[in-house]
């Protein structure tokens, strides 16, 4: 299957435009509101956060999603509109709306995505107020603003498209997502918003969503903290020109196969971006009886403080890993167990079989100085190998959540 990654994101598939704009929800003249829409009705799926406490736009979303489909989302950063009450429900309701009026497309069929502080009223008229400068700026570029509008402590915009062929017409999936502290999903993501041009059914562009959800956000860990208003949503308007996809065939699995490579791209992003992260970590889990124990030894090390705490000040400090591998809850032989680190500086082996593996703390430090970084967990007692990301953790996490509210 051939895959072309592209500098694009939402834009990039036939009939996507976007557009981001300032609404003076950040006070800081920084761009905090953003719209995608398509040019036609799209089939359209959602994966939410499994927090008790969710966001109001996470509820009106998933109510106008009920049909299955979709033609706009409408997401604000600055302030999550969560904890706020029926007001709350009001505001994210009447955000749908104005875009649904200004753009003469259903009410029911816009979405809407918020990130930000909790327990602070949205300032509704303002984003009244900047809807028909939104509307009027949606084009093809559009993106660049889009994905900066919807940022929070994010230090990067995260947008990525993934071109290929079904049925040997051109398809495109763009993304672009938010992520950078309170980040432990358990569903999706932080926000992301994905777009398509593939033709496929409502029902299988859902099943395909979760599927890449469960190797993708739900494998990345920042710090441990499973935010209210976690959302990934997609949208599929169908002008590809493909035969729609209805069956598991061997074009549902193309476009399930590339939308698996786009969702742990960008999740790769946002586990890198992690508040005051200096240093993507991967940890391989290889060899085991299945998926379920590779997700959980992987997920058990990247949450790790003091693995995280090791890797920021580059030491090889073995120990806690296997520490954060016995506690994890999944069954394994330590006598079968080996432990290596890697970097594009090289790798080294620092455990095997039971027991520790004399190495150069010298070499080991300079190849955790890189700022991609992989633990290499081989526990040989099975065929299932799984990958989980993190970063490490640093001065700047607590100096930058001691002064965000919350």
């Amino acid at each position: 299957m051939d895959l072309k990654f592209t500098d694009g994101g939402v834009t990039s598939p036939k009939g996507f435009i976007s557009s981001g704009v300032s609404c003076g929800i950040k006070n800081n003249d920084s761009k905090d509101l953003a719209l995608i829409m398509s040019t036609s009705l799209c089939n359209s799926a959602g994966v939410y956060t499994r927090n008790k406490v969710k966001g109001a736009p996470l509820l009106v979303t998933r109510k106008h999603l009920k049909n299955k489909t979709a033609q706009a989302v409408i997401a604000n950063s600055g302030n999550a509109n969560t904890c706020t009450g029926k007001v709350g429900i009001e505001d994210a309701e009447k955000m749908c709306s104005f875009v649904a009026k200004a753009s003469n497309i259903g009410e029911e069929d816009v979405l809407v995505a918020s990130t930000g502080i909790i327990g602070v009223k949205l300032d509704i008229d303002s984003i009244e107020n900047s809807i028909p400068s939104l509307v009027k700026k949606l084009n093809k570029d559009g993106y660049k603003d889009a994905s900066r509008a919807i940022m929070t402590t994010d230090t990067v915009p995260k947008t990525l498209a993934v071109e290929f062929k079904i049925q040997g017409k051109p398809a495109v999936i763009g993304v672009m997502a938010k992520g950078s502290g309170m980040i432990h999903p358990n569903m999706g993501t932080m926000l992301s918003f994905i777009t398509t041009d593939v033709n496929i059914s409502g029902k299988l562009l859902e099943k395909a969503l979760k599927e890449s959800v469960r190797i993708s956000y739900n494998r990345i860990s920042v710090d441990g903290d499973t935010s209210t208003n976690d959302m990934v949503l997609i949208m599929a308007n169908g002008l590809s020109g493909n035969d729609i996809i209805e069956k598991e065939d061997e074009n549902y699995k193309i476009f399930l196969e590339a939308l698996k490579k786009l969702n742990i791209e960008i999740a790769k992003m946002i586990a890198k971006d992690g508040e005051g992260a200096t240093k993507l970590i991967e940890c391989r889990v290889l060899n085991v009886p299945s998926e379920k124990d590779g997700e959980i030894f992987g997920k058990s090390v990247i949450c790790s403080n003091l693995v995280k705490t090791a890797f920021f000040g580059c030491s090889a400090n073995w120990g806690r890993i296997l520490d954060a591998v016995g506690y994890s809850g999944a069954d394994f032989d330590i006598d079968k167990l080996q432990v290596s680190l890697e970097s594009s500086k090289g790798d080294i082996l620092v455990f095997k079989n039971g027991e520790p593996v004399e190495f150069s703390a010298d070499e080991a430090s300079d190849i955790l100085s890189e700022d991609e970084v992989s633990i290499i967990l081989n526990f040989n007692l099975g065929n299932y190998n799984v990958c989980c990301w993190g970063c490490d953790l640093t001065y700047g996490y607590v100096k930058i959540n001691g002064s965000y509210m919350s």
